[in-house]
């Protein structure tokens, strides 16, 4: 039997997956040994490697937490109507795809900074694909809506790029409350089989929402803001020329005037 099972490295190299990868599913409870030969010896089932293909897919496609795509594989928990409803929201992001497409050499080219385009691959805000290195959909509109700020003489010094770590961390918390909210309130009142439809729904609603609450707040928001903290512009510059050192300048302005007008006269 143990010829048919197959060792961790064995495996990653079936499955495209690292074996650090594994071992952070192994300690996630995604995989499991077959069999175990020893203390650190551990056997692997080849038919493993589906089940690591649909992992990587959730992931990298649906986005799915580790544990949702345990439950979901292994038929638990509200597995399936996350898998549901991930899946209507990705049907109305691709909406937004498009068939535009900018390689990653043409968005260096057009004078974006290459350290910022590190930072957003980094926090899967932007990435090229990996077949042709090219950005597309929301990803390629957050590269041009950044380039268009600085085009319209908002500078870095102005608003520095990492500006969007703020606003991330905000976003997150909003998207996180949006979504705890549907799980705990949709979910469980869903009629059998209209849970995509009210997914997609709510996926389009909640971004006129969004705007909608964004555009009622913004001048009230900056009220608020002025009062607590006066605009930089209507502090003094500096400190104010002490009295003894305004008179000495005073002296000496008048000091030099006669002989700038005796020299006009000559």
């Amino acid at each position: 039997m143990q010829e048919d099972l197959v060792k961790i490295g064995e495996l990653a190299r079936r499955s495209g997956v690292s074996i650090a990868t594994l071992k952070h599913y192994l300690r996630e409870g995604l995989i499991r040994p077959a069999r175990k030969s020893g203390r650190t010896m551990s056997w692997y089932d080849p038919a493993l490697v589906d089940r690591l293909r649909a992992i990587r897919e959730l992931q990298t496609t649906r986005f799915l937490p580790l544990d949702v795509i345990r439950e979901t594989l292994d038929g638990t928990g509200n597995a399936q109507d996350d898998l549901t409803a991930a899946e209507a929201i990705a049907g109305v992001l691709d909406r937004h795809t498009g068939s535009r497409a900018r390689s990653k050499q043409e968005v260096l080219e057009r004078g974006a900074n290459p350290r910022e385009l590190a930072w957003l691959d980094a926090m899967g805000l932007a990435k090229p694909s990996e077949s042709d290195q090219c950005y597309r959909g929301d990803d390629l509109a957050l590269l041009m809506t950044l380039a268009a700020a600085r085009r319209a003489g908002i500078t870095a010094r102005m608003l520095p790029f990492e500006i969007l770590d703020r606003y991330l961390a905000a976003l997150r918390a909003l998207v996180t409350v949006e979504l705890e909210m549907f799980r705990v309130g949709v979910f469980p009142n869903a009629k059998p089989g209209e849970l995509a439809k009210l997914t997609t729904a709510a996926t389009k609603l909640s971004e006129r929402l969004v705007l909608l609450l964004r555009r009622k707040l913004l001048l009230p928001t900056l009220k608020q803001l002025s009062e607590a903290q006066p605009n930089a512009s209507s502090q003094p510059k500096g400190p104010a020329p002490r009295p003894r050192a305004r008179a000495r300048k005073l002296q000496q302005q008048q000091h030099a005037a006669p002989g700038r007008r005796s020299k006009r006269h000559r």
